[in-house]
């Protein structure tokens, strides 16, 4: 037996949750105030009879009125009428950004109490559960698009509180591509399709896009998250979360504290890489929503831990960046993130439209306890998301539709609109002593538990349009995010840069956009012009206060913690293992490996040329999961070849094809015995000098420690120096 794990990729894999008591998953038959609440509005059951929308009883629904059986449709066919009507109508305009999604409904539970810090109920008693309903996203494409394009992911969050609905709306990625809110009409009509022909969907590799970005230098952070691995994540439930923003967290005494939020898988931090990618949206491209739709029906809860930044306000300057700068991070190195809690989801919706689509989310959906910054962008989005759910949802009243009512009651004067629910009674207006009076407000003196107060801040200046200095830096944290990745990530990421720019017809823009890069580092942009046609770029000199140098004045050179080589998890829970097999196949060695990785939580599914049953060396039927026409490897996160099968196989173009494509994505893979034969049809070499491969030759026993030592290799994930 031989095992190859490859060479050392330079940093070890760091557990990425803290050790916190973990009561497990809730029983599927467990319901939380959110569920129960839905009752009144889900639909009744199809056992009684048909009828229209005004509760008549309908008689044929599959046949017009018309004269006779040949003649013209009648006026008053109120059914048909009904019925195409409601059709006609039934779309609504989808999201302007974050247009496709998945959603599902959850809990979050903290670890212990942050009243130390703020009053937000959902963080003030360990083990309290708070619903949440939690939509990720893609950004650019509309509800159209695949789900493995290179792109931001959206990662919203509503949590059903005691004291009103809270949303965090953030994304997978710590910063963004702009400073201020005014930057944002002008940011999606570069990145969406072009005006003139709508092309590309769902990308960003076109001229208008980059011609902003090359003129638009506080974009350069962003860019190099975007062009990495980040951009193309394996899983939604395999990807980081970040509040984007500096929020403030405020405690019952009014003390306020600057806090940036974190989100953390549970099953560790893993990516695509781009090949495989863009197959997956060609093979499958519903990939992600269809992942995180299955690992819930299975029972394997998707969970996050939550994490916090806690910054005091006296240390608001104390930083060589701004901590208002939506273009800037807080590395891990200068503030560590504190694990406060985790989230679990664990119910999928039961109607995409009602739920998922028309879920509304709003940064200024925030809850006592909770309070925003100055950051500029952070104030444009307060307007911008309220806004934009009134023409998508057809007016005022969206925040009456099931998926986004608070659990607790509601209470205001405001009144009628399209689409209003509630009846309401008495007067509309404040003060009033007629009608029974008007809801009252709680301010003077002290607050009572859960009444929202501003937090108190002077602001003294005069109404200008400028930037603040403190913003002027675009280019240091962009060396520091280059300069913390592994070389494999180094080289995808230039390689994500010569796609993109290759794309590029207009050659200025290129040549724009590669000067820019000089000042994240000289080699990124020399090898990025190599890769598009263009001259080497002239290095310039390093401005000492740049932080190009490494000048600790301008933050740290390095965070470990940006690079995917320490945000790895143990254990294979959920990873999809296929056994690629033929006629003549080891049954037992098949039965083996879906009984030893099924034990450690992998799904293992069996492939084979076609569907049914497959006949094995020893005269055994084994059931075929899927046939090989029908999949791909990209839909894999490793691959398993038995003895037995090699002839079928080696002659089988979709088998050779598949372990090919496996090993050019640097896939876990195991071959037992004359399994060998496919790596050599693939033409990658000696099986036992293949990175990450676990082999057991031909008259050897796989036995314990080859069982173990693949698992192992499943858990790494991918072996980028094959």
């Amino acid at each position: 037996m031989t095992i190859n794990p490859g060479p050392p990729e330079g940093r070890p894999h760091a557990p990425l949750v803290t050790e916190t008591p973990d009561p497990g998953p809730p029983a599927r038959d467990e319901r939380d105030a959110k569920d129960t609440a839905l009752d009144a509005f889900r639909a009744p059951g199809p056992d009684g009879p048909l009828t229209t929308d005004q509760g008549v009883r309908v008689d044929d629904t599959d046949n017009s009125l018309t004269t006779g059986e040949r003649g013209p449709t009648l006026l008053e066919d109120f059914q048909l009428r009904e019925k195409l009507t409601r059709f006609d109508h039934e779309r609504i305009p989808e999201r302007v950004v974050h247009a496709r999604g998945a959603g599902a409904y959850g809990f979050f539970e903290p670890y212990e109490s942050l009243a130390e810090f703020t009053c937000a109920d959902f963080l003030q008693e360990a083990g309290h559960r708070t619903p949440v309903f939690v939509r990720f996203s893609t950004v650019q494409g509309p509800r159209g698009s695949a789900d493995t394009v290179r792109d931001v992911r959206g990662f919203a969050t509503k949590f059903y509180t005691r004291h009103g609905n809270y949303d965090l709306v953030g994304n997978n990625m710590p910063v963004f591509f702009i400073q201020d809110a005014i930057k944002f009409p002008d940011f999606v009509h570069a990145v969406k399709m072009e005006p003139h022909n709508e092309i590309p969907t769902g990308g960003s590799a076109h001229d208008t896009f980059w011609d902003f970005c090359s003129l638009q230098p506080e974009s350069t952070h962003m860019l190099m998250w975007a062009m990495s691995d980040r951009a193309i994540p394996r899983s939604f439930r395999m990807m980081q979360g970040f509040g984007v923003h500096t929020f403030r967290l405020v405690n019952a005494d009014g003390r306020g504290t600057f806090v940036k939020f974190h989100w953390k898988p549970k099953l560790g931090v893993a990516c695509q890489v781009w090949d495989e990618a863009q197959i997956t949206a060609g093979r499958d491209p519903d990939f992600h929503r269809r992942d995180l739709w299955e690992a819930i029906e299975a029972g394997e809860y998707p969970e996050w831990e939550l994490g916090v930044q806690l910054i005091p306000e006296e240390d608001e300057f104390a930083f060589p960046f701004d901590l208002l700068d939506p273009t800037k991070l807080v590395p891990e190195e200068l503030v560590p993130v504190r694990p406060v809690g985790r989230m679990v989801l664990n119910r999928n919706p039961e109607n995409f439209f009602a739920e998922t689509e028309q879920v509304a989310f709003h940064t200024a959906n925030i809850v006592p306890g909770i309070d925003f910054t100055n950051d500029p962008l952070l104030q444009g989005r307060n307007f911008s998301y309220l806004d934009t759910q009134l023409i998508r949802l057809g007016g005022p009243n969206f925040s009456q539709l099931p998926v986004n009512r608070p659990l607790v009651d509601v209470r205001n004067n405001q009144r009628d609109g399209y689409g209003q629910q509630v009846i309401h009674s008495g007067t509309s207006y404040a003060p009033a002593s007629v009608g029974g009076g008007c809801p009252a407000a709680m301010g003077g003196g002290r607050l009572p538990e859960g009444v929202f107060e501003h937090y108190q801040e002077r602001i003294d200046g005069a109404a200008i349009r400028r930037r603040s200095p403190s913003f002027a830096d675009h280019y240091s944290q962009a060396s520091m995010f280059w300069r913390s990745m592994a070389d494999w990530e180094q080289q995808h990421i230039v390689a994500a840069f010569a796609f993109e720019l290759g794309k590029v017809a207009d050659q200025e823009v290129r040549q724009r956009m590669v000067a820019n890069l000089v000042h994240v580092d000289a080699g990124l942009a020399a090898d990025v012009a190599r890769h598009v046609g263009l001259p080497e770029p002239d290095a310039e000199p390093v401005d000492p206060g740049s932080g190009e140098d490494g000048d600790e004045a301008a933050g740290p050179r390095l965070s470990p913690a940006l690079s995917l080589d320490n945000l790895g998890a143990a254990g294979i829970r959920t990873r999809k293992v296929a056994v690629l097999a033929g006629p003549g196949a080891d049954a037992a060695q098949v039965r083996s490996a879906h009984e030893r990785l099924g034990a450690e939580g992998a799904t293992v599914e069996t492939l084979a040329a076609r569907g049914g049953e497959l006949a094995t060396r020893d005269g055994e039927s084994l059931p075929v999961d899927r046939a090989l026409p029908t999949t791909a490897s990209v839909l894999y996160d490793a691959v398993l070849v038995p003895d037995g099968a090699d002839q079928a196989l080696v002659t089988d173009p979709d088998a050779v094809r598949f372990v090919t494509e496996a090993l050019r994505h640097g896939k876990p893979m195991a071959v037992l015995g004359s399994g060998t034969a496919l790596l050599q049809a693939a033409e990658a070499g000696e099986p036992d000098r293949i990175a990450g491969v676990a082999v057991c030759g031909p008259g050897q026993t796989a036995g314990t420690s080859f069982w173990d030592a693949f698992v192992h290799l499943v858990e790494q994930h991918r072996f980028p120096h094959r």
